[in-house]
């Protein structure tokens, strides 16, 4: 394979011919550090692929701009065969190349500087940074030691040896730094606490926050707190997870979101949207009620969405294409009331007040938002 070809290529795409980032995404061979991943077939399911055995597909995925699972539910696919077929959701990827070096730059790595990066996945943003700052300032953590072993032994074929951690990055963060970087969405609350205490005084922060596709930078005071912004700039990564899997989705409220009545029907206001793919939506949702799951459909011009909450409440809206739609809700919250809330604030504001606001985490982990007038915090007890 002419990995080294490809490698430029790829740097072109995702790099400015001046970028310090350029080197790095030229010179690590991706191809290594990924042989095997799940695709998802014409049918919606998920199919492994080896790259060994079809070396011109191998590096066409692992040379394009594009993230590449890597497990799925409980089953990586360098442990899985060619008729295993998981279900639930990718636990873990090779993140998009490009996707990667815009967080690296959120964090403003340089000579001197130790950086961590949580999540390891398939090892590429670990390999950036150590071709950057060299290896012996980076270091790697996943919850998932399986993860951490292959891509450490990976990254050391390539002459790189980081350190590997695995720990769970919302109990334990071992060891100080001066970059962080995260390519895992993190929760607000005692989940970032630890991370927050790994950082030092006037070092950095880059990451994203569960469930939205805001990415927060900042510097640590001798507060002890984060201050920092909302960047004008959306990611979308998975959830952190601190077992195997991530905990079962709300699958029987799913189905009675699906079937039910509800306790109350109305006429909603906007059409049907895909409130997981609207990704402004989506995080302004999350901000204002939290832990909101997501379903959609659609089927010829029929449109159905589905919200369900733990705490019981769940929302299913359907329509004829843009057509305003039968809504049906029960349980304590009205959930698609309160999306109606934020799609009225955006249409008469023209945005929400979400990227660009001022960032402050202070040392329990709760994130307190603000721009303007406007104030929100996440994670609050």
């Amino acid at each position: 394979m002419d990995w080294t070809t490809a490698a430029n290529r790829l740097a072109g795409r995702v790099t400015d011919p001046d970028s310090r980032w350029r080197a790095p995404v030229a010179s690590v061979a991706r191809h290594q550090l990924v042989p095997r991943w799940w695709d998802v077939d014409d049918a919606g399911a998920w199919v492994l692929r080896d790259g060994a055995s079809n070396p011109e597909a191998w590096a066409e995925a692992a040379y394009a701009d594009r993230s590449l699972v890597t497990r799925v539910g409980g089953l990586h696919a360098d442990q899985a065969g060619p008729d295993d077929r998981p279900e639930g959701l990718p636990t873990s990827s090779a993140t998009l190349p490009s996707l990667v070096v815009r967080m690296l730059r959120h964090a403003r790595l340089g000579p001197g500087l130790s950086v961590l990066g949580l999540g390891t996945g398939a090892g590429g943003l670990t390999a950036y940074a150590c071709y950057r700052v060299g290896d012996v300032r980076v270091t790697s953590l996943d919850v998932d030691p399986y993860l951490v072993s292959a891509a450490g032994e990976r990254l050391a074929g390539m002459n790189y040896r980081p350190k590997m951690v695995t720990a769970d990055a919302t109990e334990h963060v071992p060891g100080t730094y001066d970059r962080i970087v995260t390519t895992v969405g993190m929760p607000p609350g005692p989940g970032l606490r630890p991370v927050l205490g790994a950082l030092r005084e006037g070092g950095r922060l880059a990451t994203t926050l569960g469930r939205t596709s805001l990415i927060v930078t900042g510097w640590k005071s001798p507060a002890g707190d984060l201050i920092g912004q909302i960047e004008r700039d959306t990611a979308g990564f998975m959830l952190t997870r601190s077992g195997d899997d991530y905990p079962p989705v709300l699958t029987k409220l799913f189905t009675v979101a699906r079937n039910a009545e509800g306790d109350e029907i109305s006429t909603g206001r906007y059409p049907v949207v895909d409130v997981a793919n609207a990704w402004e939506l989506r995080s302004m949702l999350e901000v204002t009620t939290p832990g909101v799951d997501l379903a959609y459909e659609q089927r010829g011009r029929t449109r159905a969405a589905y919200m369900v909450h733990p705490d019981g409440s769940w929302a299913r809206a359907s329509a004829e294409w843009t057509d305003r739609p039968t809504v049906h809700q029960h349980g304590p919250q009205r959930l698609w009331d309160a999306l109606e809330r934020i799609r009225n604030r955006l249409n008469a504001e023209g945005s929400l007040p979400l990227l660009g606001a001022h960032v402050r985490i202070a040392s329990d982990g709760v994130v307190h938002l603000s721009r303007g007038q406007w104030r929100a915090s996440m994670g609050a007890p």
